[in-house]
């Protein structure tokens, strides 16, 4: 069964660009020309996957974000901004509020195809689906682990699917330091996989 991907740009070319390729990689691509559209195509098509532009009339790319991670339905959807911007502080405001990538525009085939796969797959492995977690806060994580506040914060975004390129964007640290602290949270949790310790701190964020 084909996966259907909403594509929200307000480029009538770059949207027509991306149907295309979409098409023909067996792809169902659905497309919205501005965010409101957006919006309410993505609550009525429930897509696999959502590419969304950042700057566009009626609700901007954040706007459309905010206002499907709200929502029961799309709160999961794999969500990846297309963007004329690459500044780190772009990408850090979109990873927060809940996006899963960030493609600068014009971006490759094989660029935008390997982010599609690789958030599919993800989602497909997601072990948060069993789970009601609550993401807004890393308190709970700290409190249970005995986590300092940043490595707790590091759990956080690791149980969402962030790489540790993503978290060290968003935490604004190096890479190498998400390395030590994903080790520290190993240890701590007495796991060996990111897969492990994701589910435990998915129980963590779970507990009433």
């Amino acid at each position: 069964m084909k996966k259907t991907i909403l594509i929200i740009e307000d480029e009538p070319e770059m949207r027509r660009n991306l149907a295309t390729i979409l098409r023909l990689e067996q792809f169902h691509p659905v497309v919205a020309e501005n965010g409101r559209i957006g919006v309410e195509a993505a609550l009525r098509e429930k897509p696999d996957l959502i590419l969304c532009d950042v700057m566009m009339p009626e609700l901007d790319g954040y706007g459309v974000l905010r206002e499907l991670r709200a929502d029961a339905a799309t709160r999961a959807t794999p969500f990846i901004f297309l963007t004329a911007k690459g500044e780190k502080p772009d990408i850090r405001s979109g990873m927060n509020l809940g996006a899963d990538d960030y493609l600068t525009k014009p971006v490759a085939k094989a660029d935008l195809l390997d982010a599609i796969s690789s958030r599919l797959t993800r989602a497909g492995q997601s072990v948060v689906t069993a789970f009601d977690p609550d993401f807004s806060s890393a308190a709970p994580l700290e409190a249970t682990f005995s986590l300092t506040p940043r490595v707790a914060e590091t759990l956080l975004w690791l149980s969402q699917g962030k790489t540790n390129g993503d978290i060290a964007t968003i935490l604004g640290i190096s890479e190498s330091t998400v390395k030590k602290h994903v080790l520290e949270i190993f240890a701590a949790l007495n796991v060996e996989t990111r897969t492990a310790a994701c589910l435990l701190a998915v129980e963590a964020l779970s507990a009433s």
